[in-house]
């Protein structure tokens, strides 16, 4: 496949992914790692796509016309690992000795589960990997949510159930989206799980991969004006920074170099 041929390739498959890996144009197009790596580099300097952490994105200027697809967390779990473990590494120096914390599902709070396992905390969290992590690595103090298991996003939750009797200082939660109208998610399900949690703590705590600002899917679930901090990776554009900013969100970037093996 011609150079040429191999980046209308990419550009294509890009009008219906909104982030494709290295590992996954090494299928599509049958060459190196190396090669793959010098087509985002040619196709990030042309303007026509962006180079992110792990692979490839589509650019900001028509994000907003497509729609994010969540994949299955074990795919997930996979990309962007190196951000994703920075983030968590930074995240976890918000947290206080001795405090209750929430820990939403994903793959990048899973990471930050990781982070929290031998703390000296108390982690109440609805996601099934985060909670077999603790239970299996951690010695902190681990309370589980109740209700139907819902293999995909990997939560154990009752829509009906309400009535949460504890307050927590942090709610640590990842989203499949950012835009100026807030977080933004595909499943519904974790509309109204996040609108459940974010009001039993004090301070909501978002945890994203700079991908994210550029992904679209369909539901909001909670306006910007509700986040007290942001924690992102050094890919993080300056447009999307300079939106942080006019939306008054305090945001912390995580150098990704380091981040742990």
């Amino acid at each position: 496949m011609s150079d040429l041929n191999r980046h209308k390739a990419i550009t294509d498959l890009l009008l219906d992914r909104p982030f494709i890996s290295v590992k996954e144009l090494q299928d599509v197009t049958g060459v190196s790692a190396a090669t793959v790596r010098r087509d985002i580099d040619k196709l990030d300097e042309a303007g026509v796509a962006r180079k992110v952490h792990g692979g490839i994105a589509a650019p900001d200027g028509f994000a907003a016309t497509r729609r994010a697809n969540a994949l299955p967390f074990v795919e997930n779990r996979d990309i962007a690992v190196e951000a994703k473990r920075a983030i968590a590494n930074k995240a976890a120096t918000l947290v206080r000795d001795g405090s209750l914390i929430i820990i939403h599902g994903g793959s990048t709070c899973f990471h930050f589960g990781c982070e929290m396992a031998n703390r000296n905390v108390r982690v109440f969290t609805n996601s099934m990997p985060v909670a077999a992590y603790i239970s299996e690595h951690g010695t902190c103090q681990l309370t589980m949510g109740g209700g139907d298991l819902h293999r995909e996003p990997g939560i154990v939750y009752d829509a009906g159930q309400g009535g949460y009797t504890f307050y927590a200082s942090q709610f640590f939660l990842g989203a499949l989206g950012v835009s100026r109208e807030g977080l933004l998610e595909q499943h519904p399900l974790l509309v109204r799980f996040m609108n459940d949690m974010s009001g039993l703590a004090n301070e909501i705590i978002v945890l994203v991969d700079s991908r994210k600002f550029s992904m679209r899917p369909p539901n909001v679930t909670l306006p910007l004006s509700r986040v007290a901090k942001l924690v992102t990776d050094d890919g993080l554009s300056d447009q999307d920074a300079r939106m942080l900013e006019d939306e008054g969100v305090e945001y912390l970037i995580a150098p990704t170099s380091e981040a742990s093996s």
